[in-house]
């Protein structure tokens, strides 16, 4: 894995690592939420007659629920949705998805954020999620580690993946930091190819369907293929990227 972090801070022009804060998305890496959030836009357009294409949704998994809704219309229609018509779509969704949705914990989940915190390092979330059924339950599934100073939803973009924004904005959270300082957890193309974008060593951990490429195409530097992986590798990682320089 060292070549990994070694060519990161070349291209970066970074002398080293100095990690403050680690930046987790939520959906698919935190819970194992993406199947009822597919499913439940799938159903959604289909009952608008709106014809979508096989895994669009995890293609589409960290946009905003309007820009979303927009690249459904805009190939089934021919135009954006109007606010009103984004309002009752996307409220229809959320009642599908709480219907759907197990509420299940990514298993090891729970454990990477103790680790994480045991190393004296930030967690910080960067979803696209606006979903009241998962952001009010993070404090009693993940008790003391995210509040609203580390966290940044839907409700605080205005653009969203695959814009680097969220992620800058998880960068402030994190303590005014330099991409340098951080790490970011990922798990969909959109989010990725966000977090690179935004300048920072991003993890795709691989818990849906989409192929490993998909997320190296989209900027992931390494790929793992569950939170138990990485919680196996997160003292490598840390140990590499407390010790590697750019000479």
């Amino acid at each position: 894995m060292t070549e990994q972090f070694q060519q990161y801070l070349k291209t970066n022009n970074y002398n080293r690592f100095d990690l403050k804060a680690i930046l987790f998305d939520m959906d698919g890496v935190l819970y194992d939420s993406m199947p009822a959030h597919a499913k439940s836009w799938q159903q959604t357009m289909e009952e608008l007659g709106l014809k979508t294409e096989p895994a669009e949704f995890y293609l589409h998994e960290g946009r905003t629920g309007s820009s979303t809704i927009n690249i459904v219309f805009k190939r089934n229609l021919g135009r954006n949705a109007t606010e009103g018509e984004v309002q009752q779509i996307y409220e229809r969704k959320s009642d599908l998805f709480v219907k759907y949705n197990t509420g299940n914990i990514i298993p090891k989940a729970k454990e990477v954020l103790t680790f994480v915190k045991s190393k004296g390092l930030l967690p910080v979330l960067v979803t696209g999620s606006g979903q009241p059924s998962l952001l009010d339950r993070l404090d009693k599934n993940f008790p003391n580690v995210f509040n609203p100073k580390t966290m940044v939803t839907a409700f605080d973009v205005k653009i969203g993946k695959p814009h680097p924004e969220p992620f800058l904005m998880g960068l402030q959270k994190g303590g005014n930091l330099t991409p340098n300082q951080a790490l970011v957890i990922e798990n969909a193309p959109l989010g990725t190819e966000s977090a690179t974008k935004a300048g920072i060593f991003t993890i795709g951990v691989n818990t849906g369907p989409l192929e490993d490429e998909i997320l190296e195409k989209s900027g992931a530097k390494l790929v793992l293929h569950s939170m138990s992986e990485l919680l196996d590798k997160l003292p490598e990682i840390l140990n590499i990227t407390s010790s590697i320089r750019n000479n």
